[in-house]
């Protein structure tokens, strides 16, 4: 069962109005379907969007932010949860533990880096939640091609590309996360 679902997505809101849509779709669907949702606990871009509309939706979110980006990313104030960690380490490993799902919407480096690390922390066991990209625009098609030459040149096992879900709508990459069951 997934109660919670870890969100990795830009603190930027990118150029397009789709990403946003986007996020308020992921987030307002969220909310319907009773998930709490954890994210990097920011106050702008899709950070802030994502965090606005599960609010506006009464549902449950919880950031976890860094001390050192509290001011720099402008810390959200008005979220359900907001715990502010040491170390970027910190906040990774705390939206891992607070998390049964991971879903990467469109971001920068800080997001592929979270999405990452989360795919390579199942790779090896140490943990068993399924993951996904809202493939929102096309954004994460190029990311897509690459895993599969990656795969197809025997640097990632075919088992291993084929737990990352992905989708292009917010309310089936949901439903699709929801009903993974992921293996040891």
């Amino acid at each position: 069962m997934i109660a919670s679902i870890c969100v990795f997505c830009g603190s930027s809101p990118g150029e397009r109005d789709d990403y946003a849509d986007a996020a308020r779709r992921f987030a307002a669907a969220a909310v319907a379907r009773g998930i709490r949702l954890v994210y990097g606990g920011a106050s702008v871009g899709l950070m802030g969007t994502l965090a606005d509309t599960a609010l506006e939706a009464g549902g449950e979110i919880v950031g976890v932010i860094p001390r050192t980006l509290v001011d720099r990313e402008i810390a959200h104030r008005g979220l359900t949860t907001l715990h502010v960690v040491d170390s970027m380490h910190d906040r990774k490993a705390l939206m891992a533990e607070l998390a049964d799902a991971f879903v990467a919407l469109p971001g920068g480096l800080g997001t592929l880096e979270e999405l990452f690390e989360v795919w390579t922390w199942g790779m090896l066991g140490l943990h068993h939640k399924p993951y996904g990209l809202l493939n929102t625009a096309g954004y994460y098609t190029p990311l897509a091609s690459f895993l599969d030459h990656a795969c197809a040149e025997g640097f990632i096992r075919a088992a291993q590309r084929e737990r990352l879900i992905a989708d292009d709508e917010p309310e089936r990459l949901l439903a699709r996360l929801v009903a993974a069951r992921v293996l040891a």
